[in-house]
Formats: structure tokens, C-alpha cells, sequence
């Protein structure tokens, strides 16, 4: 009897799991069964996930509907290594995946697509291979695909046209062929972001593209091998959208029509067969050039030119000019705002750490004990169900939330009368730049979100990409990009309390302002409000890491506003705060003092923008035309001649009027780029033509920035 005992009590124990595994409910058993094809959890990102509890909804990255159903999977950048199990298309109330930035590999199981009430699935960033299986067709609710950056090979199935619903396709950096599936611009029509670059898609662009009416930002269909002709359809996209056809085997022609008119040669380089308009190799049945656009009178003042004028006798006549203009603006005032809202935010419901007042800011309200991202409505865009207190993501490729962003380590980079401007490194090494809007003012919060919203949905690589906010009766933050290499202020004039200083070279110079007059000429025509700057100048324009520049600020004198004024610079609670706190470094300190720098700032402003109230863009091109004269010249807005002080507008007409030689207006360091000389002539005249006085004199940002890809045309 005693022999048996131990028997007996082992079998018990067997019995007592038995219980406990048939306690988990299928979609628990499902997700468990994911995790056995996970190799590696260096963060232990699924520690969570056991057979103790009843439903999965309590676990790390697991979010339920009120049924207790799984709704979305979301584990993003935790180091996951292993490949995608088929158990994932069992759970038929799933809507969201989301496994970007992990490390899993192998092919995508075909099972993966029986859950057909799937609205998104984002594997951004993995090493994914194999073919897109033919049963992605299936995913009738399907409204964001992002594949991008992995090894994904074959051709696209035909069946991918039946997501009908898709809103957000992203192919991109992957090893894709063939061509894009027949019926691909009919079928897909509520497409608003395509990216299939840097594939090796062949064939013939779809025709029926043109029929992408609500697609916005860049159509990116570069760096593949796409041959034949552009069809002339593609010209009925929205004229906001920028086309980049950059790197394939097209040839023939470039349609002038529609949304193909006036685009700029960089949107079509890389294909020795296209021919005309921009680019300069004519088509063999040209007969005539397309007059270039010309600007309005330069005076003689370079003995190097005899007596021949600057502008030369080929341009077109200032009736042509104003003609030109003002078409232009009647085109501006045509096109109408096109905003759609895509996808349904996923949120943690689980418990949330209170930092109140960590880092300087409180994070206020309570903490929400329902989720509501996830309704009926399949079509729920973000700003429907933002959360008043929390971290709002304005893109899918934001991974921190404002736990982490409390936490990470932050330094002071700048005050302005819009607020405070930290560097915020997190703790996994991503470097964020956070601007404090305030701690008052009226509570507008939907006014705020949408313009806030809008200002997300800009992207370009010329502007400084807002990624997320955060809104709460004491705070408002918005969350940007960090770019490393400071401000055009510094780079042009050097930085305050550095003995040293490294001149920029003419070349980096001319790629800084084609950058710039790149990225005004998105704001004016190609963002959703077609925006003003407004208050451009070198300090708001930051450059990146291989110097490219980019705009910031842009929109903050709205959303000052809206949050009740400029905020203040100094505040108790801040000083009281030891991470928020710590001194910027000197290089990253601003290079005029504030008092210089608000003197000097009025000197990039328009004439009329003091007397008018409505911003024009033609202020930008202004001020831009100040920029270019400040590279140029390499002195500051503010010219000290004899007792009196002289703007740098004026004191170049004087030199000019005067018939001085080019060394006089040329920046001393410039002379090393002697042989470059003419291009700096031609830049001279567009900035000259930048700041007219009239506002009507001067051209449009497209115009100016065509004019500079002539002054030095593109070599491949």
C-alpha cells in the first residue's frame, strides 16, 4: 500500500495540470503556440505569457475587445528571433499584427491569413523571405501592409487587388519581382501611401494608377527596374503628390500634363532613356526648347563680363513673368485640403506607472480602465479615439511610449517664445528632440489634435518629421526627429564660444539651399494645407547627418496659439526637476544671444508681412532669398556700415548699383571655388529675384527651385 502512494500523489499532480492548461482558453493555447517558434527573448518581452491564466488578455502586447477575444498582437523592437507561426490566423477576432523591427525569419505561413477581420499587418524591419502568400487576398478588411525591409522575393499575387480596403501599401527594400498586379490602380482606389522601392519590379507602370486619386505624400516606385514609357495617367494623381521615378529603365517622353507638369529632373534621374521636359537631353522630335524661366532684370556689375548683361536676351518678358505668377497662385488656391485617417490605435490597457511631474511635466488624468481603440467602426481613424493624457503616435514607426520618454535622459538645447527645446536620449539609444509648448492656456484640445494631426502627416526628406504628441491640461509636447549636426546659423557663421571654424565650401553649400527650396516647395504645394512658414530663417533649418537640411518650426505660431500663447521660458517646476534641467553643451548652445538673434529675425521677414495679416508664401520665398544672399555673402542679416546699420538686402543692391566686383559680395572663404563662379552668379540672381519688394515680382518656390537645378545641373 505504502508502495503505491507515491503513485498515487503523481498522478494527482498530473491531474491538478491537467486543470490548469485546460484553464487557458484556444486563443491563449494559440499564442503559446507562437511563442514556442520564438528562439530568442533577450528582453523577455513574452515572460508574461503562461498556462496559469484564463485568457491571454492580461499579456505583455496582447490587447482583447470586451469580449475577452485577442484583438491585436503588438510586440515591436524587443529582439525576437525565430519565425511567424501559423497559430496567429486562429484567432478570428484579430485586427491588428504588429512585429516590426524584430529579428524573425523564414517564410510567411499561409495559415497566417485566415483571420480575415485583419485591418493591419506590419513586419517592418525583419528577416522575412519567401514568397507574399496568395491568400493575403483574403483579408477583405485589410487597410495597412507594410513588408518593408526584409528579403520578400517572387512577384505580388494577383490576389493582393481584392484587398479592396487598403490604404497604406508598403513594399519597400525588398527583393520583389515582376510586375504590379493588372487592375492594381482600379482595385485599390482608397490607396493613400505607395512605396514599393528598392525592389526589382520590371514591366510597364500600370496605367491605371492614375486612378490613385487619394494618395498623398511621395509615390515611390524608385530604385526598380520598371521600363517602357510614362504613361500620361499618371498625371491625374493629385497634384500634391511628388512622383519619384528615380533609378529604372523608363524611357521616352515625360508626359507634361497634370500632376507630371513642373516636377523637377530629380524625380526622373537615373533613366538614361526619358527624354524633354525637365531634363535637358531632348526628345529627337523636339523641335524647340522650353524656354527656361527667367527672372527679372539683373544689373551689369562683373567686369569679367564685359558689357554683356547678366540675365541675357533670352528670357522671357515681365508680362510673361506676372502671367507666370499668377497663375501660379490661382493654381495654389485650387487644390483643397485631402485628409483620411487609417489606422486604429493600439493601446495598452493594462497598468500604467504615475510619473507625475517626472521630467518637468506632470502626466495628468486617469488612467483608462477600458480600451476603447478597437469599435465597430472599422474605419476608426486615431484622432477619434487619442487618449487626452497620453503619448499620441503620429506614425506606425514610433516604438517608445511616454513611460520610456519620462524615463530617458534629456539635456536643454534651446528657449524661444515657443517654449523649450530638449535632446531626449531613451534608454534603447533613439535620440528624440521634445519641444515644450507650455503649461496653460485655453483647453482646445480638438482644435490642437487636428492641427497637430495635420502637421504628422507631413513627410519629406527635406522637413524635420513630427512623430508623436502629448497633450494634458499642464503639458503640451510634440515629439520630433533629433537632427545631429545643429542649424544653418551655426554652419554659415560659426558657433558662439568655439575658437575654431570649418567654412562651408561652395558645393555643400548650393546642395544645402536645392535642399531647402526642395522642402518649401513640398509645404507650398504638396502638404495637405499647403502651408506658409511663415518665419524662416538659418536657425530653423537643421541639418543631418551628411548635412542635408531640414525644416522645423513650421506651424508652431498656430499651435501657440491654440494652446493659449507663447508659454513661458522659465518655470519653477522645471528648475525644481533634475533630468530635464542639465545645460546644453556648447555645441549644441544657440549662436546669437536671444536679444541678437530677435533683432535679426525681422530681417527675414517680407515687407508686407508687417502690414498684412494673412501669411503669402511669397513671404518664404523672401526670406529664402535672404538665406541664399546670407550663404552667398557669408555675413549676417545686419550689415554695420560706417555709424549706420543696413539690412543685407539693401547693402547687396548698393554693391550692385555701384558696379563693384563679384570679391566684394562674395563670403572671402568662397575664394577658393573660384572656378565655380558663375554658378554663384546665377544664385545671386535668383536671390535677387527672391527679394523683390513686390510680392508679385517675385517667383514661386517651384520656379526658384528649378532655377537652381539649372544653375548646376545634376551629374550622375
Amino acid at each position: 500500500m505504502l508502495a503505491i502512494l507515491p503513485v498515487f500523489i503523481i498522478l494527482l499532480c498530473s491531474c491538478d495540470s491537467i486543470v490548469v492548461v485546460s484553464s487557458l482558453n484556444d486563443e491563449g493555447v494559440a499564442l503559446l503556440s507562437f511563442k514556442q517558434l520564438i528562439e530568442k527573448d533577450p528582453e523577455g518581452a513574452l515572460s508574461s505569457w503562461n498556462y496559469s491564466d484564463e485568457t491571454p488578455c492580461s499579456w505583455n502586447g496582447i490587447t482583447c475587445s470586451k469580449g475577452q477575444r485577442v484583438v491585436s498582437v503588438s510586440i515591436p523592437k524587443k529582439k525576437l528571433s525565430g519565425s511567424v507561426s501559423s497559430s496567429l490566423g486562429s484567432l478570428s477576432e484579430l485586427r491588428h499584427v504588429n512585429l516590426r523591427s524584430n529579428n524573425f525569419s523564414g517564410s510567411l505561413p499561409s495559415e497566417l491569413f485566415k483571420a480575415q477581420r485583419l485591418q493591419s499587418l506590419v513586419l517592418y524591419g525583419n528577416s522575412l523571405s519567401g514568397t507574399l502568400p496568395f491568400e493575403v487576398g483574403n483579408l477583405k478588411y485589410l487597410q495597412t501592409l507594410d513588408l518593408s525591409h526584409n528579403f520578400f522575393n517572387g512577384s505580388l499575387p494577383t490576389s493582393l487587388i481584392q484587398c479592396k480596403r487598403l490604404r497604406n501599401l508598403v513594399l519597400s527594400q525588398n527583393n520583389f519581382t515582376g510586375s504590379l498586379p493588372d487592375g492594381f490602380g482600379k482595385n485599390l482606389a482608397l490607396l493613400e501611401k505607395l512605396d514599393v522601392s528598392y525592389n526589382e519590379f520590371g514591366g510597364s507602370i500600370p496605367g491605371d494608377l492614375g486612378n490613385l486619386a487619394n494618395l498623398q505624400g511621395t509615390v515611390d516606385l524608385s530604385h526598380n527596374m520598371f521600363n517602357g514609357s510614362i504613361p500620361s495617367s499618371l498625371g491625374n494623381l493629385p497634384e500634391k503628390v511628388y512622383i519619384d521615378l528615380t533609378y529604372n529603365k523608363l524611357i521616352g517622353p515625360i508626359p507634361q500634363n497634370g500632376a507630371l507638369v513642373n516636377r523637377g529632373p530629380t524625380a526622373f534621374i537615373g533613366n538614361p532613356g526619358l527624354c524633354g521636359p525637365p531634363l535637358k537631353n531632348l526628345c529627337s522630335s523636339d523641335s524647340l526648347a522650353s524656354p527656361p524661366f527667367s527672372f527679372p532684370y539683373f544689373p551689369n556689375s562683373y567686369p569679367h563680363q564685359g558689357g554683356e548683361d547678366v540675365v541675357g536676351g533670352g528670357g522671357l518678358s515681365k508680362a510673361a513673368v506676372i502671367a507666370i505668377v499668377v497663375s501660379d497662385l490661382v493654381g495654389v488656391c485650387v487644390v483643397g485640403l485631402l485628409f483620411a485617417y487609417c489606422y486604429s490605435r493600439i493601446c495598452c490597457c493594462g497598468r500604467r506607472r504615475d510619473h507625475d511631474y517626472a521630467y518637468g511635466f506632470k502626466k495628468g488624468g486617469k488612467v483608462r480602465k477600458e480600451c476603447l481603440c478597437f469599435t465597430k467602426d472599422e474605419s476608426e481613424t486615431p484622432s477619434e479615439n487619442a487618449e487626452q493624457y497620453d503619448l499620441v503616435p503620429l506614425d506606425e514607426e514610433v516604438g517608445f511610449d511616454l513611460d520610456e520618454l519620462l524615463k530617458a535622459s534629456a539635456f536643454v538645447l534651446g528657449k524661444s517664445g515657443f517654449g523649450i527645446v530638449y535632446k531626449v536620449v531613451l534608454d534603447d539609444g533613439l535620440t528624440l528632440a521634445v519641444r515644450r509648448l507650455g503649461e496653460g492656456g485655453s483647453q482646445r484640445f480638438k482644435e490642437f489634435q487636428t492641427e497637430v494631426e495635420a502637421i504628422g502627416k507631413l513627410r519629406h526628406e527635406n522637413v524635420v518629421t513630427l512623430r508623436a504628441y502629448y497633450w494634458s491640461v499642464d503639458e503640451k509636447l510634440l515629439i520630433y526627429d533629433f537632427i545631429p549636426n545643429g542649424n544653418l546659423a551655426a554652419a554659415i557663421h560659426g558657433k558662439s564660444g568655439l575658437a575654431t571654424f570649418s567654412p562651408l565650401p561652395w558645393s555643400l553649400r548650393l546642395k544645402i539651399m536645392k535642399g531647402v527650396s526642395r522642402g518649401l516647395v513640398y509645404l507650398h504645394e504638396y502638404s495637405p494645407k499647403k502651408y506658409v512658414h511663415g518665419d524662416l530663417k538659418p536657425s530653423n533649418i537643421l541639418l543631418g547627418l551628411d548635412m542635408e537640411p531640414k525644416i522645423s518650426d513650421f506651424g508652431l505660431g498656430r499651435l501657440a496659439n491654440i494652446t493659449g500663447g507663447s508659454p513661458t521660458v522659465q518655470s519653477g517646476r522645471m528648475a525644481s526637476e533634475k533630468p530635464w534641467q542639465q545645460s546644453s553643451t556648447a555645441s549644441e548652445a544657440a549662436m546669437f544671444s536671444p536679444a541678437l538673434a530677435a533683432s535679426f529675425s525681422s530681417h527675414y521677414q517680407a515687407p508686407e508681412a508687417l502690414k498684412v495679416v494673412k501669411p503669402s508664401q511669397k513671404w518664404d520665398v523672401y526670406s529664402y532669398g535672404v538665406i541664399l544672399l546670407e550663404m552667398i555673402t557669408g555675413r549676417t542679416p545686419v550689415i554695420q556700415v560706417g555709424n549706420s546699420k543696413m539690412d543685407l538686402v539693401q547693402w547687396t543692391e548698393l554693391r550692385i548699383k555701384e558696379k563693384k566686383p563679384l570679391a566684394d559680395v562674395l563670403d572671402p572663404y568662397l575664394v577658393q571655388d573660384a572656378d565655380k563662379e558663375e554658378e554663384m552668379i546665377d544664385v545671386l540672381k535668383i536671390a535677387m529675384a527672391c527679394t523683390q519688394s513686390s510680392p508679385d515680382a517675385r517667383p514661386s518656390m517651384r520656379h526658384v527651385s528649378d532655377a537652381l537645378e539649372r544653375a548646376s545641373p545634376y551629374r550622375e
